[in-house]
């Protein structure tokens, strides 16, 4: 297998690691970032949280930003953290910030141009936990989180494959994707016009009819300019309570959408995790 490793970094007594790949499922080279807590080994393989970050971000925003490493250590659990689009100078992308190269946004894309590269969605729930799988002393227990637009991609993948993952987390996920101006924006263009198809990358419709339920907690600050047009967590908190779906969702008072938001709950989100890991 392609893979080369790009940076190393001790952190906790464990290693932070940048690695590219050729990516078979995007058609170009990808780059993710894996932290290995101290506990972990070939006689000792421990689970893995895979991340997804939002919008104009790479796998260095949760990593560098988060404080996530110094829990993770203590808790034995790997993190994994892709980056939000393929990237390359062979690979369409947008002036804009919300489109393209950056902004991903977890879908496997059906429209030309972006149909070539833009297969996301496989690339998180199959490729790239292969690789990990192979290459690192994890084993196959796993749980998913994100922030933003990687929030989104989190909860669709989650809702979408209880089977592969233990539990599910958000910060600030843009909820509603088929209803708000970013959701619209990416999904015609990835998708195309036929709305239908949108719906099964939204995650208050695939929690609104869902059977099959998987732990899951989301946490939404109450000042984030975001909230009211872009993010629609109020569309995800009628939805479960339509399904009767166990959703744990938590408003907090002054929280913007910033990583300061993430780094002041992040050690709750890990611990949860944790427990459905163990």
């Amino acid at each position: 297998m392609n893979i080369e490793n790009i940076s190393a970094n001790k952190s906790f007594n464990g290693w932070h690691k940048q690695y590219s790949h050729s990516s078979e499922t995007l058609k170009c080279t990808m780059r993710f970032a894996i932290f290995l807590p101290p506990q972990a080994s070939n006689d000792n393989k421990v689970p893995v949280l895979y991340w997804l970050s939002g919008l104009t971000c790479s796998d260095e925003n949760f990593m560098q930003k988060s404080g996530a490493l110094r829990i993770a250590a203590e808790l034995g659990i790997a993190i994994v953290a892709p980056d939000t689009s393929p990237r390359g100078n062979n690979v369409a992308d947008d002036k804009s910030y919300d489109l393209g190269q950056g902004a991903g946004f977890y879908v496997n894309a059906t429209q030309a141009p972006w149909n070539h590269h833009y297969q996301m969605y496989d690339y998180v729930i199959s490729e790239l936990p292969k690789l990990v799988e192979s290459m690192f002393p994890v084993n196959q227990k796993r749980a998913i989180a994100g922030h933003s637009m990687g929030g989104h991609g989190a909860l669709i993948i989650a809702l979408r494959n209880p089977e592969r993952y233990r539990s599910v987390s958000a910060f600030s996920p843009i909820s509603n994707p088929i209803n708000c101006p970013w959701g619209k924006k990416a999904f015609t263009a990835y998708l195309g016009s036929d709305q239908t198809t949108w719906e099964k990358y939204d995650a208050s419709k695939l929690l609104s009819h869902t059977t099959r339920f998987v732990p899951t907690r989301v946490d939404q600050g109450e000042a984030d300019e975001f909230l009211a047009e872009q993010l629609q967590t109020g569309a995800l908190e009628s939805a479960a309570k339509g399904s009767g779906f166990p959703l744990e969702l938590n408003y907090h008072n002054g929280y913007d959408h910033s990583y300061y938001f993430v780094a002041s709950f992040i050690e709750a989100h890990l611990h949860f995790h944790a427990n459905h890991l163990k």
